[in-house]
């Protein structure tokens, strides 16, 4: 099966679980009044113009969390919603080494956090994540590193 063709304008989005060597994973927080409050979520982003999904990937989690990873897994592609044609990739970083952050103006307020993944998780199922991706790639990492 063919996939359909997508218009140029359809941004699709990477969104990263980097984990740790200790099993913490990069977590982000920031204020989101539209919403009512503080909320978390993964490291991620829109791609931008000529990038796959895995250097859409590398550079938000540089970017967002001031991170560089050694390994890369993808953990899947899903439709962002029924009515638009974008995507969304999720992958598990590993071989993690750490820097400054590089946040652009509108990112400003996000803090970055390193959580137990069983935290992370329960945020999750606690509705303290704004975006469905975020979730998603936290349960599919826990699931393909659980020994």
């Amino acid at each position: 099966m063919t996939a359909p063709s997508r218009p140029e304008a359809v941004r699709d989005a990477s969104v990263i679980v980097a984990r740790a060597a200790d099993g913490t994973v990069a977590v982000l927080a920031a204020e989101f009044p539209r919403h009512g409050g503080e909320y978390v979520f993964l490291p991620g982003g829109r791609r931008e113009p000529g990038e796959t999904p895995e250097e859409c990937a590398r550079r938000e989690l540089r970017e967002e969390a001031g991170v560089t990873a050694r390994t890369w897994r993808s953990l899947g592609s899903y439709a962002i919603t029924l009515n638009s044609a974008a995507r969304i990739h999720l992958f598990l970083a590993g071989g993690l080494t750490c820097g400054p952050q590089q946040l652009t103006p509108s990112e400003a307020d996000f803090k970055l956090m390193w959580w137990p993944m069983p935290d992370a998780i329960r945020a999750a199922t606690e509705g303290r994540f704004l975006l469905q991706g975020g979730p998603l790639a936290l349960l599919l990492a826990q699931q393909a590193t659980a020994a």
